[in-house]
């Protein structure tokens, strides 16, 4: 027998961030021309890109200084 669906009486508001729109603070991640992910520190941003790019070396990768309004592209280690 199935359940009855329950609908909340209140719609649960959603915090989520547009993909497609520059960081105002922070940094992004850049993946193949979109933005992916918005770190508070440099150097979590720059930790998380070397990781993608030793996991997935084909993936053109940059990060977004949202201060400054740059980007700068992640050369491949090999």
């Amino acid at each position: 027998m199935k359940k009855p669906l329950t609908i909340p009486a209140e719609a649960q508001p959603r915090s989520t961030t547009r993909a497609d729109l520059a960081p105002t603070e922070g940094f992004g991640l850049e993946v193949d021309g979109r933005m992916k992910m918005v770190f508070p520190t440099l150097q979590a941003a720059l930790k998380r890109a070397h990781d993608l790019k030793a996991e997935f070396p084909m993936l053109q990768i940059k990060v977004y200084d949202a201060a400054e309004k740059t980007s700068r592209l992640l050369e491949s280690s090999a």
